[in-house]
């Protein structure tokens, strides 16, 4: 195991939530602890991207996103990693594959919210990614029907479990993921960085 990475055992379920977290807010946490108690996971690990390519500007300094997110986000089962920055991935489905190679017995669940899964099939190699983790959705203000009815939703319908299995999500054969609906929190990254001073 590389120094600086986080541990799991074999056997445990470790919910991977990444992200430019920029910055980091209640949302994310929201978000976060529903997901660890709705989907029955051991871990949640934040993966604070280094940069996300279908951003058109550049997020703040990785050490300054993860030192907020880690301010923010305060529960023993989650951890705030720069674990792409460690590994030198840059793309989701290389740090999957990645993670599982270092992690063998570990079952990893890649955790998006509702408006990601609407651009999901513009990911790189995302089939992959849905061939390799359980996915976990979870809804977010406006997105609920975008999400059903998206294209990727469209093409794994047969791979949809309802939102009463969600605990069996993270030891469910791939494909498969799970929409849930969540009492709503309106927070986002955009609408922060929109109020900052100009110059912040």
């Amino acid at each position: 195991m590389r120094a600086g990475l986080p541990v799991a055992r074999p056997g445990m379920t470790v919910g991977l939530l990444g992200g430019s977290f920029d910055p980091a807010h209640e949302g994310h946490v929201h978000i976060t602890e529903e997901a660890l108690r709705r989907f029955g996971l051991d871990r949640i690990w934040w993966l604070v991207s280094p940069g996300n390519p279908l951003k058109a500007h550049g997020p703040a300094p990785l050490a300054e996103r993860i030192a907020g997110a880690r301010r923010i986000m305060q529960h023993p089962r989650v951890e705030i990693t720069g674990i792409e920055a460690q590994l030198g991935t840059r793309m989701t489905a290389d740090t999957i594959a990645a993670l599982q190679r270092l992690y063998p017995g570990v079952r990893f669940v890649w955790l998006m919210g509702a408006d990601n899964l609407v651009q999901f099939d513009r990911w790189d190699r995302w089939q992959e990614i849905a061939a390799r983790v359980p996915i976990g959705v979870v809804a977010r203000p406006g997105w609920r029907m975008p999400a059903r009815f998206s294209r990727a939703a469209r093409l794994m319908w047969r791979a949809r479990l309802p939102g009463l299995r969600a605990r069996q999500l993270a030891r469910s054969g791939t494909p498969a993921w799970v929409m849930i609906n969540l009492p709503l929190n309106k927070l986002s990254s955009s609408a922060i960085r929109a109020r900052r001073p100009k110059g912040n």
